[in-house]
C-alpha cells in the first residue's frame, strides 16, 4: 500500500535537498520553525494555548520535508490541497499522526528488528511475528474507519486517494483472510504464553501443552502413537475449518483414546516441534504483508507529521495575529507579494512585524541600500523564508505571494569572524561564494546579505559588482542587502534608464512598535535621502554615469525609508541608494554640529 500525501506518484524519499542546507537553516533561522512546528496547540474558548512541549519527530520532520524543494507546480498545487484539507479537519489529521505513531512505538516495543526475522527458530520471535501481524491487522481496520468517519469531508486528491487505495487493498476478503489465520494461530501466543522475570528484565517462553493419542498393542504396549491435540486438552482452542484445525481433526481420527505427555518426555518434545513448525507455516504464508505494513505505517506516520507540523505553524501565526496565504506558482523572474512578514521574527519576538508589499517582474537583481536596523536584512529573510516555504507546499506570511520554484537556493550572510575560520573573512566569504558558484544548477536564486563588506569600500564595490554580473550573466535570480554605496550607485548609474528604486524604514526591523511608527528616535540608521551619493569618492569614473543602452542588468533598488524626523517604518521603498549612516546620527547626538 501507499501513502502519497507529499508526493502525487510517489512516497517520500530524502533526496533533492538543497546544495547548502546547512547554511540557509542557519542564515534563514528556519530552526525556530522547525521548533514551532513541533509544539502542540489547542483552542480553549476561542484563544490558543500550548499543550504539549516539542515533539522531537515533527521537528525534525519539518527539518527534511522543507530541506526537499518540490520542483513542479503541480506537487506544489497537490500539498496545497491535501493542508486545505487538514485546515479544515485538524481533527483528523491529528487522529491519523496519533494512529501512526502509536502503532510504531508498539512495534518498537515487541522488537521491530525480530519481528522481520520469520525464519527465526525461536518461540519468542514467532509469538512476537503473530502480535505485531494482530496489531497491523487492527490498526489498519481503525485506519478505515477513521478515514470512512471523515471521507465526505475530504476533498483532497491525496486523501481521497488514501482512502480508496486501502479500501481496494485491505479488502474485505484480505482482513476476513488474516483475521481467519490469526484466530488458528491464536492458541500460540495467549494460551501458551507467560512472562518470566529474571534480574529485572521480562522475556517471553512458550509453554505448549500437547495431547497424544495411542492404540495399545499385545503385551499392553503402546501401539499407534499420533498427535491429539496441537495446545491444549480443551478443543475450544481449535477453530473449526481452520488449518489447525484441519490438522487436529485428521490426528484424532486416528484414535479415539488419548492422555497427557508428562514433562520432559521425548514425545513431548516431538508434538512441539510439530506445533511449532506448523504455526511457522502458516504465519509464513503472511510474510508479504509485513514488509508491506511496515512500509506503509512509516511512510503515514512522517507525511502526516508534516501536515501535523504545518497545523501547529498555523496556530502560531493565528495567535499572533499574522496573515497567511498559499504562494502562487509563476515563471521565474517574476516576484510579487504584499504585507509579506518575517515568521521568523514573529515567533521569536512574539508580535506581528510590518509587513512589506512590492512587485518585481522582469528582473535579476534586487538592491536594497539604507539606514542601519531600518529592516534590510529582515526584508531579506522574509523573501527567503516565504520561498522555502513556497517550494514546500506550506502557506506563507502574508497577504498575497507569488513566485516562480528555483530548486537551486542559495544564501550568503556575512558572519562573524570565529575560531572555525582558516583565514580571514574576506577569504570566508570568497571561499563561500565560490563553493555557490560550483553548486549553482537549473533554475537557481541566491540571496546575499552585506556580502564583502569585510574590506574597504572601494575593494568590496569592486568585487561584488564582478561578482553579481557574473552570476546574474548565468542566469540566477540575485537578491542583495549591501553597505557598499559605491557598488549601489554605480548600479543606479548604469541602469536607471529601466529600473525602478525603493528604500527601507523602521527601528529595529519588524517589532511591533515600528508598526506604527513609534519610539525609533534618530539612533543608528541612515543618512537622509539627500544626503545619498555625498560619501566617498565612488571610484566609477566618468563613463559610470552615462545610461547604456544595454544595461548589464535587470535590476531592481530599493531603500530603508525613513520619516523626516528620524524615525524608521521598515518599509522598503522605491528609492536611490542610499549610504548607511554607520554611526553618524549616535555622533551627531552626542557630538551636536554648532549652529
Amino acid at each position: 500500500m501507499k501513502v502519497y500525501l507529499l508526493y502525487p506518484e510517489r512516497e517520500w524519499a530524502n533526496v533533492g535537498r538543497y546544495a547548502d542546507d546547512r547554511a540557509i537553516i542557519q542564515d534563514l533561522g528556519l530552526k525556530t520553525l522547525f521548533l514551532a512546528a513541533a509544539k502542540e496547540f489547542e483552542k480553549e474558548d476561542g484563544k490558543i494555548k500550548l499543550v504539549r512541549e516539542a515533539d522531537v519527530f515533527l521537528e525534525d520532520t519539518m527539518k527534511k520535508v522543507m530541506m526537499v524543494p518540490l520542483r513542479t507546480r503541480e506537487e506544489i498545487l497537490y500539498r496545497q490541497e491535501i493542508l486545505r484539507d487538514c485546515y479544515q479537519n485538524e481533527e483528523f489529521i491529528c487522529a491519523l499522526y496519533d494512529l501512526s505513531g502509536r502503532i510504531l512505538r508498539e512495534w518498537d516495543r515487541l522488537g521491530r528488528k525480530v519481528s522481520g526475522k520469520i525464519g527465526s527458530p525461536t518461540p519468542r520471535s514467532l509469538v512476537t511475528k503473530i502480535h505485531v501481524l494482530q496489531m497491523f491487522v487492527s490498526s489498519l481496520t481503525e485506519l478505515g474507519r477513521l478515514l470512512a468517519a471523515h471521507g465526505q469531508r475530504l476533498l483532497s486528491r491525496g486523501l481521497k486517494g488514501l482512502q480508496e487505495r486501502l479500501d481496494a487493498e485491505f479488502s474485505q476478503e484480505l482482513r476476513s483472510g488474516l483475521e481467519r489465520i490469526l484466530k488458528d494461530v491464536a492458541f500460540y501466543a495467549s494460551e501458551n504464553e507467560h512472562e518470566e522475570t529474571t534480574a529485572g528484565n521480562v522475556r517471553m517462553v512458550s509453554k505448549p501443552k500437547m495431547v497424544l493419542g495411542c492404540r495399545i498393542g499385545d503385551g499392553l504396549k503402546l501401539d499407534g502413537l499420533c498427535l491429539h491435540s496441537l495446545a491444549t486438552e480443551s478443543r475450544r482452542f481449535r477453530p473449526s475449518g481452520g488449518a489447525l484445525g484441519r490438522a487436529q481433526e485428521y490426528f484424532s481420527s486416528l484414535t479415539t483414546a488419548s492422555f497427557s505427555v508428562r514433562k520432559g518426555s521425548l514425545l513431548r518434545e516431538q508434538a512441539d516441534k510439530l506445533e511449532y513448525e506448523l504455526v511457522c507455516y502458516i504465519i509464513s504464508s503472511c510474510e508479504p504483508f509485513f514488509d508491506a505494513f511496515s512500509s506503509f505505517f512509516d511512510q503515514l506516520h512522517f507525511q502526516a507529521a508534516f501536515y501535523r507540523g504545518a497545523i501547529n505553524l498555523g496556530h502560531y501565526m493565528e495567535r499572533f495575529h499574522v496573515q497567511g496565504c498559499f504562494p502562487q506558482v509563476w515563471e521565474r523572474g517574476n516576484l510579487r507579494f504584499q504585507e509579506l512578514k518575517e515568521l521568523v521574527m514573529a515567533i521569536e519576538q512574539r508580535t506581528n512585524p510590518v509587513g512589506n508589499t512590492c512587485c518585481i517582474e522582469d528582473r535579476q537583481l534586487l538592491v536594497v541600500t539604507g539606514a542601519n536596523q531600518g529592516g534590510k536584512s529582515t526584508f531579506l529573510r522574509s523573501i527567503g523564508i516565504a520561498q522555502i516555504m513556497m517550494q514546500c507546499g506550506l502557506p506563507v506570511a502574508a497577504e498575497s505571494f507569488a513566485s516562480g520554484i528555483y530548486p537551486s537556493f542559495f544564501t550568503h550572510f556575512t558572519r562573524r569572524e570565529d575560531s572555525a575560520m582558516n583565514s580571514g573573512r574576506l577569504n570566508e566569504e570568497l571561499k563561500r561564494m565560490s563553493q555557490i558558484v560550483d553548486r549553482l544548477e537549473g533554475d537557481s536564486m541566491v540571496l546575499l546579505n552585506e556580502s564583502f563588506a569585510s574590506t574597504t569600500e572601494k575593494e568590496g564595490s569592486l568585487i561584488a559588482y564582478d561578482v553579481i554580473r557574473a552570476l546574474t550573466e548565468a542566469g540566477v535570480e540575485v537578491l542583495t542587502v549591501t553597505h557598499l554605496l559605491t557598488f549601489a550607485q554605480r548600479l543606479y548609474a548604469e541602469c536607471s534608464g529601466t529600473a525602478g528604486f525603493r528604500r527601507v524604514e523602521g527601528e529595529e526591523a519588524g517589532k511591533g512598535e515600528g508598526a506604527k511608527g513609534e519610539g525609533a528616535g534618530k539612533g543608528e540608521g541612515a543618512g537622509k535621502a539627500e544626503d545619498a551619493g555625498k560619501g566617498e569618492d565612488t571610484g566609477i569614473g566618468e563613463e559610470a554615469g552615462t545610461e547604456s543602452a544595454e544595461p548589464p542588468f535587470r535590476v531592481e533598488l530599493f531603500c530603508a525609508q525613513r520619516l523626516e524626523d528620524g524615525r524608521r517604518t521598515f518599509k522598503m521603498v522605491q528609492h536611490a541608494p542610499e549610504l548607511t549612516s554607520f554611526g553618524l546620527d549616535l555622533y551627531d547626538k552626542i557630538i551636536p554640529s554648532p549652529k
